[in-house]
Protein backbone atom coordinates (compact mmCIF):
# COMPACT_ATOMS: atom_id res chain seq x y z
CA UNK A 1 0.00 0.00 0.00
CA UNK A 2 2.78 2.57 0.68
CA UNK A 3 5.03 1.52 -1.95
CA UNK A 4 5.12 2.94 -5.81
CA UNK A 5 2.70 1.14 -8.42
CA UNK A 6 3.15 0.44 -11.53
CA UNK A 7 1.32 -2.39 -14.07
CA UNK A 8 2.55 -5.87 -14.83
CA UNK A 9 2.72 -5.82 -18.62
CA UNK A 10 2.50 -3.93 -21.77
CA UNK A 11 -0.31 -3.86 -23.45
CA UNK A 12 -2.11 -1.91 -26.34
CA UNK A 13 -5.29 -1.40 -27.53
CA UNK A 14 -7.66 1.38 -29.53
CA UNK A 15 -10.38 4.02 -29.37
CA UNK A 16 -11.89 6.83 -30.75
CA UNK A 17 -10.40 10.27 -30.56
CA UNK A 18 -13.21 12.81 -29.27
CA UNK A 19 -11.73 15.79 -31.34
CA UNK A 20 -10.24 14.61 -33.78
CA UNK A 21 -12.32 11.64 -34.70
CA UNK A 22 -9.59 8.96 -35.67
CA UNK A 23 -8.75 5.72 -34.18
CA UNK A 24 -6.03 6.48 -31.67
CA UNK A 25 -3.76 3.13 -30.73
CA UNK A 26 -2.77 3.21 -27.43
CA UNK A 27 -0.16 1.76 -25.33
CA UNK A 28 0.29 1.33 -21.42
CA UNK A 29 4.23 -0.09 -20.59
CA UNK A 30 5.48 -0.49 -16.90
CA UNK A 31 7.77 2.29 -15.55
CA UNK A 32 10.80 1.61 -12.94
CA UNK A 33 10.57 3.17 -9.75
CA UNK A 34 10.23 6.62 -9.84
CA UNK A 35 9.73 7.06 -13.83
CA UNK A 36 6.73 8.74 -12.93
CA UNK A 37 3.75 9.04 -15.45
CA UNK A 38 4.97 10.04 -19.15
CA UNK A 39 3.79 10.10 -22.37
CA UNK A 40 5.31 9.82 -26.30
CA UNK A 41 3.88 10.10 -29.54
CA UNK A 42 4.66 7.41 -32.10
CA UNK A 43 3.68 8.60 -34.99
CA UNK A 44 6.26 11.53 -34.77
CA UNK A 45 9.69 10.65 -35.34
CA UNK A 46 12.27 11.59 -32.28
CA UNK A 47 8.49 12.83 -30.24
CA UNK A 48 10.07 13.90 -26.60
CA UNK A 49 8.76 11.64 -23.74
CA UNK A 50 6.52 14.24 -22.28
CA UNK A 51 6.56 13.62 -18.06
CA UNK A 52 2.72 14.22 -16.90
CA UNK A 53 3.23 17.47 -14.55
CA UNK A 54 0.97 20.68 -14.20
CA UNK A 55 4.53 22.96 -16.05
CA UNK A 56 3.88 20.87 -19.16
CA UNK A 57 0.05 21.59 -19.48
CA UNK A 58 -0.22 23.71 -22.54
CA UNK A 59 -4.08 23.78 -23.21
CA UNK A 60 -7.46 23.55 -21.30
CA UNK A 61 -10.12 24.60 -23.51
CA UNK A 62 -12.57 21.55 -23.76
CA UNK A 63 -9.71 19.10 -22.22
CA UNK A 64 -6.38 19.07 -20.63
CA UNK A 65 -3.58 19.00 -23.08
CA UNK A 66 0.41 18.13 -22.20
CA UNK A 67 3.09 18.82 -24.66
CA UNK A 68 4.00 21.93 -27.02
CA UNK A 69 2.93 21.19 -31.27
CA UNK A 70 3.43 19.26 -33.05
CA UNK A 71 3.91 16.49 -30.33
CA UNK A 72 1.66 17.46 -27.88
CA UNK A 73 -1.38 14.97 -26.50
CA UNK A 74 -4.82 16.28 -25.74
CA UNK A 75 -7.73 14.69 -23.48
CA UNK A 76 -5.21 13.29 -21.10
CA UNK A 77 -7.35 13.92 -18.29
CA UNK A 78 -9.80 10.79 -17.93
CA UNK A 79 -7.08 8.25 -18.67
CA UNK A 80 -4.90 10.42 -15.68
CA UNK A 81 -7.84 10.19 -13.30
CA UNK A 82 -8.20 6.69 -13.57
CA UNK A 83 -3.86 6.29 -13.12
CA UNK A 84 -4.45 8.09 -9.66
CA UNK A 85 -7.54 6.08 -8.75
CA UNK A 86 -6.00 3.22 -9.03
CA UNK A 87 -2.71 4.84 -7.19
CA UNK A 88 -0.14 3.68 -10.07
CA UNK A 89 3.03 6.14 -9.95
CA UNK A 90 4.91 4.84 -13.26
CA UNK A 91 3.85 4.58 -16.30
CA UNK A 92 4.80 5.30 -20.01
CA UNK A 93 1.79 5.77 -22.37
CA UNK A 94 2.45 5.58 -26.13
CA UNK A 95 -0.24 7.07 -28.65
CA UNK A 96 0.32 7.55 -32.11
CA UNK A 97 -2.28 10.58 -32.56
CA UNK A 98 -2.29 13.74 -31.09
CA UNK A 99 -5.29 12.75 -28.22
CA UNK A 100 -6.32 10.09 -25.62
CA UNK A 101 -8.88 7.48 -27.06
CA UNK A 102 -12.48 9.07 -25.47
CA UNK A 103 -13.69 5.69 -25.17
CA UNK A 104 -17.13 5.99 -23.06
CA UNK A 105 -16.16 9.29 -21.75
CA UNK A 106 -15.44 8.44 -18.06
CA UNK A 107 -12.65 6.56 -16.67
CA UNK A 108 -14.08 3.09 -16.25
CA UNK A 109 -13.15 1.68 -19.55
CA UNK A 110 -9.50 2.56 -18.19
CA UNK A 111 -9.72 1.29 -15.23
CA UNK A 112 -11.23 -2.18 -16.07
CA UNK A 113 -8.39 -2.44 -18.84
CA UNK A 114 -5.57 -1.45 -15.90
CA UNK A 115 -7.54 -4.30 -13.90
CA UNK A 116 -7.01 -6.63 -16.77
CA UNK A 117 -3.30 -5.90 -16.97
CA UNK A 118 -2.83 -5.86 -13.12
CA UNK A 119 -1.59 -3.47 -10.72
CA UNK A 120 1.61 -4.47 -9.22
CA UNK A 121 3.96 -2.96 -5.82
CA UNK A 122 7.19 -1.98 -6.21
CA UNK A 123 10.18 -1.55 -3.99
CA UNK A 124 10.45 2.10 -3.53
CA UNK A 125 8.04 3.80 -1.02
CA UNK A 126 5.43 6.51 -2.74
CA UNK A 127 5.75 10.54 -1.40
CA UNK A 128 2.83 12.61 -0.75
CA UNK A 129 2.17 15.43 -1.27
CA UNK A 130 0.99 16.86 2.11
CA UNK A 131 -0.64 20.01 2.25
CA UNK A 132 0.41 22.56 4.48
CA UNK A 133 -1.62 25.67 4.13
CA UNK A 134 -4.73 27.20 1.91
CA UNK A 135 -3.64 28.24 -1.75
CA UNK A 136 -6.26 29.63 -3.97
CA UNK A 137 -7.25 30.69 -7.25
CA UNK A 138 -9.69 32.75 -8.49
CA UNK A 139 -10.73 34.27 -11.99
CA UNK A 140 -14.05 35.97 -11.82
CA UNK A 141 -16.91 34.36 -9.25
CA UNK A 142 -14.93 30.81 -10.36
CA UNK A 143 -12.26 29.55 -8.04
CA UNK A 144 -10.71 27.14 -6.36
CA UNK A 145 -8.99 25.99 -3.25
CA UNK A 146 -6.56 22.98 -1.55
CA UNK A 147 -6.42 23.05 1.81
CA UNK A 148 -4.64 20.57 4.46
CA UNK A 149 -6.55 17.64 5.21
CA UNK A 150 -5.81 13.95 6.52
CA UNK A 151 -6.51 12.85 3.03
CA UNK A 152 -7.65 13.57 -0.29
CA UNK A 153 -11.29 15.00 -0.42
CA UNK A 154 -12.86 16.84 -3.51
CA UNK A 155 -15.56 19.25 -2.40
CA UNK A 156 -17.03 20.65 -6.22
CA UNK A 157 -20.14 22.61 -7.02
CA UNK A 158 -21.44 22.73 -10.54
CA UNK A 159 -23.86 25.36 -11.34
CA UNK A 160 -25.57 25.54 -14.88
CA UNK A 161 -28.76 26.64 -16.46
CA UNK A 162 -29.65 23.86 -17.47
CA UNK A 163 -33.09 22.41 -15.96
CA UNK A 164 -31.64 19.02 -15.62
CA UNK A 165 -28.42 20.10 -13.63
CA UNK A 166 -28.91 24.06 -12.11
CA UNK A 167 -26.50 23.25 -8.65
CA UNK A 168 -24.78 20.36 -8.00
CA UNK A 169 -22.41 19.60 -5.22
CA UNK A 170 -21.03 16.60 -3.87
CA UNK A 171 -17.95 16.00 -1.67
CA UNK A 172 -15.73 12.85 -2.48
CA UNK A 173 -13.47 11.24 0.09
CA UNK A 174 -10.41 9.22 -1.90
CA UNK A 175 -10.28 5.49 -2.04
CA UNK A 176 -9.29 3.12 -4.60
CA UNK A 177 -12.96 1.43 -3.62
CA UNK A 178 -14.44 4.68 -3.62
CA UNK A 179 -13.01 6.24 -7.10
CA UNK A 180 -14.09 2.67 -8.82
CA UNK A 181 -17.91 2.70 -7.35
CA UNK A 182 -18.62 6.50 -7.13
CA UNK A 183 -16.23 8.43 -9.74
CA UNK A 184 -14.90 6.44 -12.76
CA UNK A 185 -18.16 5.44 -14.46
CA UNK A 186 -19.24 9.65 -14.59
CA UNK A 187 -19.64 10.81 -18.41
CA UNK A 188 -18.59 13.42 -19.79
CA UNK A 189 -21.22 15.73 -21.13
CA UNK A 190 -22.02 18.42 -23.39
CA UNK A 191 -25.03 20.44 -24.70
CA UNK A 192 -26.93 19.77 -28.49
CA UNK A 193 -27.18 23.21 -29.12
CA UNK A 194 -23.02 23.68 -28.64
CA UNK A 195 -22.30 21.01 -30.96
CA UNK A 196 -22.48 23.07 -34.31
CA UNK A 197 -20.18 25.36 -32.96
CA UNK A 198 -17.56 22.66 -31.49
CA UNK A 199 -17.28 21.13 -34.92
CA UNK A 200 -16.42 24.47 -36.78
CA UNK A 201 -13.81 24.94 -34.13
CA UNK A 202 -12.49 21.38 -35.29
CA UNK A 203 -13.96 19.93 -32.17
CA UNK A 204 -15.71 16.92 -31.34
CA UNK A 205 -15.15 15.19 -34.42
CA UNK A 206 -15.35 11.90 -32.89
CA UNK A 207 -18.23 13.02 -30.28
CA UNK A 208 -21.62 10.62 -29.87
CA UNK A 209 -23.69 9.41 -27.33
CA UNK A 210 -21.67 6.59 -27.08
CA UNK A 211 -18.85 8.61 -25.22
CA UNK A 212 -20.89 11.59 -23.97
CA UNK A 213 -23.73 12.65 -22.31
CA UNK A 214 -26.20 14.86 -24.27
CA UNK A 215 -28.62 17.23 -23.21
CA UNK A 216 -31.24 19.55 -25.52
CA UNK A 217 -33.17 22.33 -23.87
CA UNK A 218 -34.82 19.87 -21.84
CA UNK A 219 -33.74 16.17 -20.95
CA UNK A 220 -30.78 14.00 -21.92
CA UNK A 221 -30.92 12.79 -25.37
CA UNK A 222 -28.94 9.70 -24.80
CA UNK A 223 -31.53 6.64 -24.73
CA UNK A 224 -30.13 5.22 -21.92
CA UNK A 225 -30.42 8.06 -19.26
CA UNK A 226 -27.62 8.76 -16.65
CA UNK A 227 -26.26 6.89 -14.70
CA UNK A 228 -26.15 8.59 -11.44
CA UNK A 229 -28.71 11.25 -10.55
CA UNK A 230 -25.90 13.66 -10.07
CA UNK A 231 -23.72 11.93 -12.94
CA UNK A 232 -22.32 15.98 -13.67
CA UNK A 233 -20.82 16.95 -10.64
CA UNK A 234 -19.53 13.24 -10.73
CA UNK A 235 -17.49 13.85 -13.81
CA UNK A 236 -16.11 17.12 -12.91
CA UNK A 237 -15.08 15.56 -9.68
CA UNK A 238 -12.85 12.89 -11.99
CA UNK A 239 -11.46 15.87 -13.96
CA UNK A 240 -10.70 17.28 -10.97
CA UNK A 241 -9.05 14.08 -9.89
CA UNK A 242 -7.37 13.82 -13.15
CA UNK A 243 -6.09 17.75 -13.34
CA UNK A 244 -4.54 17.33 -10.06
CA UNK A 245 -2.76 14.16 -10.82
CA UNK A 246 -0.43 16.95 -12.81
CA UNK A 247 0.99 17.39 -9.54
CA UNK A 248 2.79 13.91 -9.47
CA UNK A 249 2.00 12.19 -6.30
CA UNK A 250 -0.68 11.27 -4.24
CA UNK A 251 -2.35 14.26 -2.03
CA UNK A 252 -3.14 14.65 1.11
CA UNK A 253 -5.21 17.95 1.08
CA UNK A 254 -9.39 18.99 0.20
CA UNK A 255 -9.78 20.36 -2.88
CA UNK A 256 -12.54 22.83 -2.86
CA UNK A 257 -14.05 24.02 -6.32
CA UNK A 258 -16.69 26.56 -7.66
CA UNK A 259 -17.78 26.06 -11.10
CA UNK A 260 -14.53 25.70 -12.34
CA UNK A 261 -12.41 23.51 -14.89
CA UNK A 262 -9.02 22.41 -16.68
CA UNK A 263 -7.87 25.87 -16.97
CA UNK A 264 -8.59 26.58 -13.10
CA UNK A 265 -7.47 23.19 -11.87
CA UNK A 266 -3.98 23.99 -13.76
CA UNK A 267 -3.77 27.54 -12.18
CA UNK A 268 -4.07 25.93 -8.89
CA UNK A 269 -1.55 23.04 -9.35
CA UNK A 270 1.19 25.99 -10.58
CA UNK A 271 -0.06 27.80 -7.69
CA UNK A 272 0.29 25.54 -5.11
CA UNK A 273 3.62 24.22 -6.36
CA UNK A 274 4.82 27.42 -6.46
CA UNK A 275 4.41 28.23 -2.87
CA UNK A 276 7.01 26.04 -1.20
CA UNK A 277 5.77 27.09 2.09
CA UNK A 278 2.10 25.36 1.38
CA UNK A 279 3.13 21.71 1.03
CA UNK A 280 5.86 18.70 1.94
CA UNK A 281 6.85 15.62 0.09
CA UNK A 282 6.67 13.45 2.91
CA UNK A 283 7.61 9.61 2.31
CA UNK A 284 4.64 7.36 2.75
CA UNK A 285 6.56 5.14 5.22
CA UNK A 286 6.70 8.28 7.13
CA UNK A 287 3.37 9.77 7.10
CA UNK A 288 1.59 8.47 10.10
CA UNK A 289 4.25 9.79 12.40
CA UNK A 290 4.51 13.10 11.33
CA UNK A 291 1.25 14.28 10.25
CA UNK A 292 -1.67 11.20 9.96
CA UNK A 293 -4.12 9.79 12.78
CA UNK A 294 -3.93 6.07 11.73
CA UNK A 295 -7.16 5.72 10.18
CA UNK A 296 -6.13 8.40 7.66
CA UNK A 297 -3.35 6.41 5.09
CA UNK A 298 -5.49 3.53 4.39
CA UNK A 299 -8.24 5.91 2.80
CA UNK A 300 -5.18 7.95 1.38
CA UNK A 301 -3.20 5.64 -0.30
CA UNK A 302 -6.67 3.33 -0.98
CA UNK A 303 -7.18 -0.35 0.26
CA UNK A 304 -7.19 -2.11 -3.27
CA UNK A 305 -4.95 -5.34 -3.95
CA UNK A 306 -5.45 -4.35 -7.66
Amino acid sequence: MINQRTIVKESSFTGLGLHTGKKIALTLKPGDDNFGIRFKRTDIANAPLLHATADTVSATENNTTIGSDPFSIHTVEHLLSAVYGLGINNLLIEVDGPEIPIMDGSSSSFIFLLKEIGVVSQNSPKSVLVVKKEVKVQVGDIWATISPSTGLVIDTTIVFSHPLIKTQKRVFEFSCENFIKEISRARTFGMLRDVDYLKRKGLIKGGSLDNAIVLDDFKVVNPDGLRFEDEFVRHKILDTIGDMALLGHEIAGKITTYKSGHKLHNLLCRALLNDKDAYELVPATHLEEKYLKPYALPMLLGQSVY
